[in-house]
C-alpha cells in the first residue's frame, strides 16, 4: 500500500510512536527494577541500552527493507520513525549528558558518549550484516 496522504503517513508514525515511547517507558522501568534506584542515577544505564538495542533494531529493519521488493513506506514510517524513533532517546541521552558535566563528572559524561556511540554504531552494523547475510 502507498502512502500517499500525509495524514496517513502521520498516523503510522503515530501508531508506532506511541507504542515505541510505552516500550521505552518500560524499559526503564524494568532497568531500574532490576539494576536500583541507585545504579540507575549513578550512570544512565536505561538510556544507554535503550539506544544500543535501538540501533540493533534499526539495523535489522533498514537491512530488511532494503531486501524488499514492494512499497516500503508504511514499516519505514511506523517501524522506523515511529517505534524506533519513539524507543530511543537521543534527546534523554543529550540531557544526562549535560547533568553528568554540570555535577562535575566531564569523564563519565565522555566516556558516556563514547560507549553510546561507538556501542550504537556497531550494533547497528551488526543488524545490517546480519540481515545481509540472512538472505
Amino acid at each position: 500500500m502507498s502512502i500517499h496522504s500525509p495524514i496517513l503517513a502521520t498516523l503510522y508514525v503515530a501508531l508506532g510512536g506511541g507504542l515505541g515511547a510505552a516500550l521505552r517507558y518500560q524499559s526503564g522501568r524494568g532497568l531500574t527494577a532490576w539494576l536500583g534506584p541507585q545504579t540507575i542515577t549513578a550512570f544512565p544505564w536505561a538510556t544507554l541500552a535503550v539506544n544500543v538495542v535501538g540501533s540493533l533494531l534499526m539495523g535489522l529493519l533498514f537491512g530488511w527493507l532494503t531486501k524488499q521488493t514492494g512499497d516500503t513506506d508504511p514499516w519505514r514510517l511506523m517501524l522506523g520513525v515511529g517505534l524506533l524513533g519513539g524507543f530511543t532517546t537521543f534527546s534523554a541521552f543529550s540531557l544526562e549528558m549535560m547533568v553528568l558535566i554540570e555535577r562535575g563528572q566531564p569523564l563519565l559524561a565522555l566516556t558516556y558518549a563514547a560507549v553510546s556511540v561507538m556501542a550504537g554504531l556497531t550494533a547497528l552494523y551488526v543488524g545490517l550484516i546480519a540481515m545481509r547475510v540472512a538472505g
